[in-house]
């Protein structure tokens, strides 16, 4: 039951009480297989539908451990010159996979009017760090290059992602930064990221119990990922964030993720960066992938996804 104190909307109170009276056991009590198929049965309950577009394939990109997988989003048969979205899903760098991530695409693609590539990045504990990053850097860089595989000249990449995969949306698009790739990216959007060592913060002890992610399960996704939280590929605040491109950033009112991305936000202000921060109040970790038991995000995302748009308009004139 969500604490009285803070402010819940709605919809939200009637999610988690919903959640309460189901019952079950949290992903650190399942496990990685287990929890995968929790969060597949998750979105069958809880997200919006996909938007039916004229292109929805999936593809592969060469990657440092074999071909990744990838699903392919236009909302045109046929385009010219421009930015595409590298989209790269959350889950703890454990569980989350391109299907469960399928209808918010295809809301990128439309709200966008922007190609956009879903990228499967291996997962741990199989695959611990740095098999993530590893491979959502390869699947940019091959995007960076126009492959033919796309039928599009890609001029600049936007890359986002929430979550964990807000983590690796910092971490790929300081990689580009440090060693550019064929084309720039324009702008990053990390959606309730990890950036910082998320523990310490007041939101982790104030959310941590009741608001859907808990304490205990980001303490078990940490331990199955592994690596070192001095490598700023796996906690990209210890690291350099100078030159980063103009960023979009959003984080969820009820998060014990919130802190982690208003400092990383802060942080990045404070050293020049163009960023647009939104905090929605009342909602919860992972609510862009609840629209459906969660409607009041749809206006939420849609703020998000307009600042996104802006600033690319912004750097095309």
């Amino acid at each position: 039951m969500a604490d009285s104190e803070h402010y819940v909307r709605d919809d939200v109170r009637g999610f988690l009480d919903m959640l309460e009276q189901i019952g079950g056991k949290g992903v650190e009590e399942v496990g990685a297989v287990a929890g995968r198929e929790q969060m597949r049965a998750m979105k069958g309950l809880a997200e919006a539908p996909a938007h039916d577009l004229p292109i929805k394939r999936d593809l592969t990109c060469p990657g440092p451990a074999g071909d990744i997988p990838l699903r392919f989003y236009d909302t045109r048969a046929e385009r010219g010159p421009g930015p595409c979205v590298l989209f790269i899903h959350g889950g703890g760098f454990v569980i989350g996979d391109i299907e469960v991530y399928d209808a918010l695409c295809t809301e990128f693609a439309v709200q966008l009017d922007l190609p956009v590539v879903s990228v499967e990045y291996r997962l741990a504990p199989e695959h611990p760090f740095p098999a993530a990053p590893d491979d959502c850097e390869a699947a940019a860089r091959w995007l960076a290059s126009s492959p033919a595989e796309l039928g599009r000249e890609i001029t600049g990449l936007v890359i986002s992602g929430d979550s964990a995969g807000g983590n690796l949306t910092i971490v790929t698009t300081n990689q580009l930064t440090n060693e550019p790739a064929g084309v720039p990216v324009l702008v990053q959007a990390p959606i309730y990221p990890v950036a910082s060592e998320v523990s310490k913060h007041d939101s982790f002890s104030l959310f941590g119990e009741g608001f859907l992610l808990t304490g205990a399960a980001m303490a078990w996704f940490t331990k199955q990922y592994g690596g070192d939280a001095k490598d700023p590929r796996h906690t990209p605040m210890v690291g350099d964030c100078a030159n980063t491109p103009p960023t979009v950033i959003c984080t969820a009112g009820l998060d014990p993720l919130r802190d982690s991305g208003r400092e990383y936000a802060a942080h990045l202000i404070g050293q020049g960066t163009e960023v647009s921060y939104f905090e929605f109040p009342g909602i919860v970790h992972g609510f862009t992938t609840l629209r459906k038991a969660i409607p009041s995000g749809q206006k939420d995302l849609e703020a998000f996804l307009g600042a996104i748009r802006l600033k690319l308009e912004r750097l095309a004139s």
